[in-house]
């Protein structure tokens, strides 16, 4: 009786131990704070826009890193400058929570004004790892919509004019699909950003589950 009560009690502990390793070791969804994982990764249609890396890029420049993509123009008087501002501020954060590289794509959406050499000079000063590009609206606009971001059409006779758009910030996996959003709060008297603060943490939380559960 008591060598059966010993070998009841050794299998209690290891069931328990096994219980308790589970427990720790699992990655289990997030709960994040500006950020929603899609159900599934979506796919992003082929597409060919102008880089400030001086070539084209298309869908196999976002296979291999995390991207965050998101609409914006140099005359922007706010929200651009802002959130690439905020992006920068936290730079050694997001790219110290993966080992995959990760890259800023700003998409200018006034294609009117926004040309490749203004562009590169906007972005590159932020420095590395943000990188701008451009189209015109016939192909601009089928890839803004294809990430689910949008973005106005300014008369082509004006001059001075502001660009309404999307200030939602696009997560892209390493294979190339849109794997998350990150929302931008909207308060009473401020800019709709994405809070720098909440977009670290919650990126950390993102890629720490997926590389987990994936191999990109």
């Amino acid at each position: 009786m008591k060598r059966f009560l010993m070998v009841l009690g050794l299998a209690i502990v290891a069931v328990l131990g096994s219980v308790t390793y589970i427990s720790l070791t699992e990655v289990r969804e997030p709960t994040l704070v500006s950020a929603r994982i899609y159900d599934a990764p979506r796919a992003i249609e082929s597409f060919r826009l102008e880089g400030t890396a001086g070539r084209d890029v298309g869908l196999e420049d976002l296979q291999g890193q995390w991207t965050l993509l998101f609409t914006g123009y140099t005359f922007c008087p706010d929200i651009c400058p802002t959130t690439m501002a905020h992006l920068k501020s936290r730079w050694a954060d997001l790219t110290e929570a993966t080992d995959f590289p990760v890259q800023v794509w700003m998409i200018s959406v006034d294609p009117q004004r926004d040309d490749i050499e203004r562009l590169s000079m906007y972005v590159d000063f932020f420095g590395e790892g943000f990188l701008g590009v451009r189209a015109e609206h016939v192909d601009l606009y089928p890839f803004v919509r294809n990430i689910g971001l949008m973005y106005s059409i300014p008369d082509e006779s004006e001059t001075n004019y502001l660009v309404n758009h999307s200030s939602a910030i696009i997560l892209v996996n390493p294979a190339g699909q849109q794997q998350a959003i990150f929302r931008a709060q909207h308060e009473l008297g401020e800019m709709p950003v994405v809070n720098p603060h909440s977009l670290v943490q919650d990126f950390r939380d993102i890629v720490r589950y997926l590389e987990h559960i994936h191999s990109f």
